[in-house]
């Protein structure tokens, strides 16, 4: 629920913000759009891999939140914004062909501005904070980032 309403927020940001659409151009379809895909989506999915890799990589020294960033944005990262990108075509009712071709439009981009954000975040993340609260810690630092995904999948 959490992630959710902090995609949900990102999207309104990008709209009101970066977008400058106003209450009455705001769209939302696209932020309850986004809201769902962070709770049906994102939450679980990214909940899940941060139990995994728990599992995979246990401890929280400075080495073990080292390998653990390196894990997660060498290996998680670029599959599941690939994935991301492809879920939010979906629901926007993209076909498969135009999904495809948004999707190589965006992907690298958003992935080296992924690279710009997320290693700090998650070395601290990995270290600092127990298993159970970094999705939260995660999402609270993902409002910009949500902001920037949902600028990104929903520019046409």
């Amino acid at each position: 629920l959490v992630v959710g309403a902090l995609m949900g927020a990102g999207d309104v940001i990008a709209q009101q913000l970066v977008e400058q659409r106003g209450l009455r151009g705001h769209h939302c379809p696209r932020t309850l759009k986004m809201m769902a895909i962070g709770f049906c989506f994102v939450g679980p999915v990214v909940g899940n891999w941060y139990r995994i890799l728990d599992r995979l990589i246990p401890g929280n020294t400075k080495v073990v939140a080292v390998k653990k960033m390196v894990l997660d944005q060498g290996g998680f990262a670029p599959c599941f914004l690939g994935c991301f990108l492809a879920v939010t075509g979906a629901v926007n009712g993209l076909s498969v062909q135009d999904n495809w071709s948004k999707i190589q439009q965006d992907y690298m981009d958003a992935l080296m501005t992924n690279y710009c954000i997320w290693p700090p975040v998650q070395i601290a993340n990995f270290y600092f904070v127990p298993l159970q609260h970094r999705l939260a810690v995660v999402q609270c630092v993902a409002i910009i980032w949500n902001c920037y995904l949902s600028w990104k999948a929903n520019r046409v």
